[in-house]
């Protein structure tokens, strides 16, 4: 059976199961391999891509539920204001220590500001909270959703 999705603007067609998670499409067949696997149980965050706009966790969802909306993969952010302006500010605010969650919370701090440009630090953590870090890289997440809503 072959699916087709909406990947970072261009259709592509997949021939994996359709009950497939999501990140193993965009991993193993689409050879996508920024969106990573973290825990395999949607808690930690680090599969998180964009679904018509928001934040999606895609390690649970099989690959069929996305037929038909669009994908954005953090692969795809920097051809978006939003996205540029986010990673950007990560590097800026030094946000990421070993990088492995990093491309999950872009994502979401992409998703949030897309939403809602200007979130006050409440509100920012909230939106953050299914996203870990095990070094500990949250204020200065917080600083960089900070940078980049000023530049908006």
């Amino acid at each position: 059976m072959t699916l087709t999705l909406k990947i970072n603007g261009e259709q592509r067609e997949v021939t994996s199961d359709p009950e497939t998670p999501l990140v193993y499409v965009l991993r193993d067949e689409l050879k996508l391999k920024g969106t990573r696997l973290g825990c395999g149980l949607e808690q930690c965050g680090t599969c998180a891509v964009l679904v018509d706009g928001e934040p999606t966790l895609s390690c649970v969802s099989p690959v069929a539920s996305f037929e038909g909306k669009e994908i954005t993969t953090i692969e795809g952010l920097a051809a978006t204001e939003v996205g540029a302006r986010v990673q950007a500010a990560f590097v800026e605010a030094t946000a990421a220590q070993c990088g492995y969650c990093t491309s999950g919370l872009v994502v979401a701090v992409t998703g949030l500001l897309a939403r809602n440009p200007d979130p006050d630090r409440e509100t920012a953590k909230r939106e953050l909270t299914p996203h870990l870090c095990r070094c500990g890289s949250h204020p200065r997440v917080l600083r960089a959703v900070e940078i980049a809503s000023r530049r908006a």
